[in-house]
């Protein structure tokens, strides 16, 4: 057997790409919603929101308050071309996809369950056997095709945001009242499982996602990680604040805090001042200016203000205006980090 090597580093929390489930029936709000945490998204990450529509066109309805790209989908449903739609996406520079709907994938034309059906009547003839004998193995190729597309899509640098459609469902226990479930997601179970976030939307919500539902099966399909619960904490509509705040936590640490590059590690360990003139000196206000400069809200910003600072004052051989950019870069760094959202301690 061949030795195989590892090795390790500081854990840090990187960039991910957010994937959205916002399960409800019709009147839910799932659209509206999605396009509007699109919306904040896109604040953030930048580019297109591309809208990818089975539902006949329907999201053009939203077209004259969303800014987005269109893309109409018709059948068949299955799940390699709903990769195709997302990899067409892809090359065209998509940051954001709203995929409106994605339970066409589970039972529409095509789809999941349809493709169970036409291989389990394909293997019945082939090998002559009943329906029962062929049922597991019918099972292979349409789960297979939706594996494929889960682990393509779960590999894409690109947020995506999923409407599934809900019918209310009951559970048969012989001997006893049927349970009630709730809302349900027309999905499969591997979907719902892949969620970032998975809200439930209620008819008529106004898409005020309900985080605490009666249901059981309501109660199984809802997920809200630790480190959003502060995001979700009013009830709302869904919209572009929250979109936003959900991009900025999948941005990651890199994104606040940049591997280093040599010009960059000033920032953690600057260089003690060269002084080419013993008695050189800021102006006061030029040292007022560059403090002011450091009051940013990001570190990346604060690591360019700061490094200026610190040039400025090596250059004039300023020691005392160099401590003082150092204390307002560590009090500023302090600041900044506290109103980061802290990371989850477990993962479901």
């Amino acid at each position: 057997m061949t030795e195989r090597t590892f090795t390790d580093s500081a854990a840090v929390r990187e960039r991910v790409p957010l994937l959205i489930g916002l399960v409800g029936p019709s009147g839910s709000g799932k659209t509206k919603s999605a396009l509007r945490l699109a919306g904040g998204i896109q604040r953030v990450v930048g580019g297109e929101v591309y809208g990818v529509d089975t539902e006949a066109r329907r999201m053009l309805h939203y077209a004259d308050a969303h800014k987005f790209r269109h893309i109409p989908f018709e059948a068949p449903f299955d799940p390699l071309s709903y990769l195709a739609a997302a990899e067409y996406c892809a090359k065209k520079g998509a940051k954001t996809i709203i995929f409106d709907s994605a339970s066409h994938m589970h039972e529409g034309v095509g789809g999941t369950l349809e493709a169970f059906e036409a291989e389990c009547e394909r293997l019945v003839a082939l090998w002559k056997t009943t329906r029962d004998k062929a049922q597991m193995a019918a099972w292979k190729k349409p789960k297979g095709d939706l594996r494929r597309f889960l682990n393509t899509i779960l590999q894409m640098p690109i947020n995506t945001i999923w409407c599934f459609r809900a019918k209310e469902k009951i559970k048969v226990i012989p001997g006893k009242p049927p349970e009630p479930l709730g809302f349900m997601p027309i999905a499969g179970d591997e979907m719902i499982y892949e969620m970032t976030v998975n809200c439930l939307l209620y008819p008529n919500s106004g898409g005020i996602p309900s985080w605490h539902p009666d249901d059981r099966g309501e109660k199984a399909i809802i997920k809200l990680p630790e480190q959003f619960k502060s995001v979700f904490a009013d009830s709302k509509p869904l919209d572009e604040d929250i979109g936003a705040q959900l991009a900025q936590w999948a941005a990651g640490d890199s994104a606040d805090k940049p591997k280093k590059k040599e010009q960059d590690k000033a920032i953690d360990n600057p260089e003690p001042v060269k002084t080419s003139a013993p008695n050189g000196s800021l102006s006061g206000s030029d040292v007022d200016a560059l403090v002011s400069s450091m009051d940013v809200d990001t570190l990346p910003a604060l690591g360019t203000a700061f490094r200026v600072a610190v040039k400025k004052a090596k250059d004039a051989g300023d020691r005392a205006a160099y401590s003082r950019f150092v204390k307002v870069k560590n009090d500023m760094e302090a600041a900044i980090r506290s109103q980061m959202p802290a990371p989850e301690e477990g993962w479901d």
